[in-house]
């Protein structure tokens, strides 16, 4: 078999590295194009559980179902509005709450129902269809294919993936964040025989380890000729590589980037939900302040970030305090663009016979309609461009005011 580089790197899943840094998990992609407003998408992958980031302790329903886990200001959850809380972990964010450049949209879902699959969840959450397999390329890429005067913004990536939201024929250009590479024996030999039998392979690794040097990546260098044989790297500072994210997408988006997506893991809460959404909540704050300090006050004015997950968690916790797979669930919006300082979408409640299957939280909006929306307002894509091409078969239905 002929071995590729990019064979080399997809089947490098032998390599023990830390998936919330590992550049094969996390990578970040950019594009630059002719509009002034930016949008950043912040994908949540492991299905966040929206009524625990938005609690409805309003709902009658609500503690009765989340026996241990139900928030509200009494659990303490901060108080939004007298009917919804929001989880303590996100308590930085309250001051854009207060200043309206932070919101939620309630009762969200993909078109995806019943097996509940984080992997097929997640690529029709990127893929912005109803079915999988109905295209090869992902939302972001087709509306940038239609957009005119859109570029590359030059940048270096090693790793297994792309983000499929922007994969597709539109150029953009991809960055990954230093990640703990341990290579097994077997793994290492063939990285040595790559690295001789392929000249252009080892020039992009020259190339990514002198980009490390002067702060451009941040991949390590390698301190000998074995080292990089062995294509070793450094681990990067625990519990910041979400920061040197969203630090690298704001330099970007403060010069020609437009659009920047990422992803955030560690949202699949089966157990000991406190503990793990607490940690994920601060991390998505830390996060949303760090974009808003990196791009400035004229900036974050005309920025839209919409995080959105593949989908919500049961309305019932589990017998492990922890909550499993569901459907609807919530979407965070923050920047100085948006429509802050309120929850939008319908609350359908939380009666057993309100539930989705007697189970889930029921969907009362499509999340590719707000989507689309950000887009219609922010950019000016096309009203029929954005149903037929960029979600396909998607209807918006009447604009839900998620824009200044």
């Amino acid at each position: 078999m002929t071995l590729s580089r990019r064979h080399f790197l997809t089947r490098s899943a032998v390599i023990g590295c830390s998936a919330a840094a590992s550049p094969l998990l996390t990578p970040v992609s950019f594009a630059a194009a002719p509009w002034d407003t930016r949008l950043v998408v912040i994908i949540l992958r492991g299905g966040m559980d929206g009524l625990d980031m938005l609690q409805p302790y309003g709902d009658p329903n609500y503690a009765g179902l989340r026996t241990t886990l139900a928030g509200g200001p009494e659990n303490g959850g901060l108080d939004l509005d007298g009917f919804y809380a929001m989880h303590q972990g996100l308590a930085p964010l309250l001051p854009l709450w207060k200043r309206q450049e932070l919101g939620f949209v309630q009762a969200v879902s993909i078109p995806y129902r019943d097996r509940r699959s984080h992997f097929d969840g997640q690529d029709l959450l990127e893929a912005g269809t109803t079915e999988l397999g109905q295209v090869g390329d992902g939302w972001l890429n087709r509306m940038l294919q239609h957009m005119s005067g859109v570029e590359t913004r030059t940048a270096f990536a090693i790793g297994q993936g792309e983000m499929k939201l922007l994969q597709g024929p539109a150029q953009v250009s991809d960055w990954s964040p230093d990640a703990a590479l341990s290579l097994s024996p077997q793994a290492k030999l063939l990285a040595e025989q790559m690295m001789r039998n392929d000249p252009l392979f080892h020039a992009a690794l020259a190339e990514a380890l002198e980009l490390s040097q002067d702060g451009s990546m941040m991949l390590g260098q390698a301190e000998s000729d074995e080292a990089m044989e062995e294509m070793t790297m450094p681990s990067p500072s625990r519990g910041k590589s979400h920061l040197k994210i969203a630090e690298f997408a704001a330099e970007q988006l403060r010069n020609e980037t437009r659009v920047a997506a990422f992803s955030i893991n560690g949202w699949d809460t089966h157990s000991n939900q406190t503990r793990g959404l607490g940690s994920a909540f601060r991390r998505l704050s830390d996060t949303i302040l760090t974009l808003r300090d990196g791009l400035g006050g004229a900036i974050w004015g005309k920025t839209a970030i919409l995080a959105m997950t593949e989908f919500g968690r049961t309305a019932r916790e589990n017998g492990t305090k922890g909550t499993d797979h569901g459907t609807g669930g919530a979407m965070l919006l923050s920047g100085g663009a948006i429509r802050g300082g309120r929850v939008h979408g319908r609350w359908p409640g939380l009666a057993e016979v309100d539930l989705f299957d007697r189970r889930d939280l029921m969907p009362t909006t499509d999340v590719r309609a707000q989507a689309a929306w950000i887009m219609r307002g922010l950019i000016g894509v096309d009203r029929s461009q954005l149903e037929q091409v960029v979600f396909p078969g998607l209807d918006m239905g009447n604009d839900p005011g998620l824009l200044l």
